[in-house]
């Protein structure tokens, strides 16, 4: 019995170290996973990530490897998000365009600091100025959510830097019929806040109607991520959802625009389509079935075939 005893605290001792050394690397493990497919994928497809410092900000970014004398395309996500939701999309660009996708200021490689401008005119400015540092002269512009926003502001203040403006899903006017965020925030939730993962899990279904698969120990360390992020996510959310001169100007915008909607999208209402149109008459809108807040995301073939036949026309 004493020697029974005498074996059991060891294993005993060492199971706990396991248990605890998985407890501690569990969500570094999903991070590392998530890293190194992301960066491998961004390979596969042409992308390459460079860095430019504009303004104080170090902005980290994917550019293609494609023929630098053809029209840049430049790509813009979402509040939260960073530059590896466009890497599937882009991929059918890649060869024919230069594709430029930053990480914006407060998101992705590119980092937070709280004295950062984040409002939608800042990080514009930010973007003629790494325009500028690139030698692009004028890009087509895409965006998603808060990107579509930007996307629209940029087009409007710098017509001579616009080949043409896409808003996917974009933030920026109203909602005639509120969207599922909307609601939870006029009770004073903030869906993209949380303290805990089970926070991010009610979260998460919002983003997408059809998220890709991902494994449950990465969702975990993407949790964990916004989790350690709030308290900067709530600066950039309060500075980057203030209103712009959009919403009373849009109706000057001159340059070819494309609006795509996903039907299903929970975090910014499909209605919100119809206000960007009214002020948009000549853009095509294009609404999309069993989609989400992210088409490039849920459908990227589908939607760079849609896009592709957008800028095809807008150049010629």
């Amino acid at each position: 019995m004493a020697l029974a005893r005498t074996l059991k605290l060891p294993l005993l001792a060492a199971l706990a170290a396991a248990i605890g050394w998985s407890a501690l690397t569990y969500p570094a493990v999903g991070q590392l996973t998530y890293d190194l497919a992301s960066a491998a994928e961004s390979r596969l497809y042409g992308l390459h990530k460079e860095r430019v410092k504009i303004d104080g900000v170090p902005m980290v970014l994917y550019r293609s490897t494609g023929p630098r004398q053809s029209d840049a395309i430049l790509m813009l996500h979402g509040f939260s998000a960073d530059k590896d939701v466009w890497a599937r999309f882009a991929r059918h660009f890649t060869e024919g365009h230069q594709v430029i996708i930053p990480d914006l200021a407060g998101h992705g490689e590119t980092g937070y600091q709280p004295d950062w401008k984040y409002s939608i005119p800042a990080q514009s400015e930010r973007l003629v100025k790494l325009l500028d540092q690139l030698g692009v002269p004028r890009v087509h512009v895409i965006g998603n959510s808060m990107g579509g926003h930007l996307a629209a502001y940029f087009a409007l203040h710098h017509p001579d830097r616009t080949l043409s403006a896409a808003m996917v899903d974009p933030a920026g006017l109203p909602q005639p019929h509120p969207s599922e965020m909307e609601r939870m925030r006029a009770e004073g939730r903030n869906p993209f806040l949380f303290d805990t993962r089970a926070g991010f899990y009610r979260f998460y279904p919002m983003t997408m109607a059809q998220p890709p698969f991902m494994p449950g120990y990465v969702l975990d360390a993407i949790a964990d991520q916004y989790i350690a992020r709030k308290a900067a996510l709530t600066q950039i959310f309060q500075e980057s959802h203030q209103p712009t001169d959009v919403s009373t100007r849009l109706s000057k915008l001159r340059a070819p625009a494309l609006i795509v909607w996903g039907k299903q999208d929970r975090l910014i209402d499909v209605s919100a389509a119809a206000v960007w149109q009214a002020a948009l008459p000549k853009a095509q809108l294009v609404l999309l079935d069993g989609i989400g807040h992210m088409p490039m995301v849920e459908a990227p073939g589908d939607t760079a075939k849609l896009y592709a036949e957008f800028i095809d026309k807008a150049a010629r």
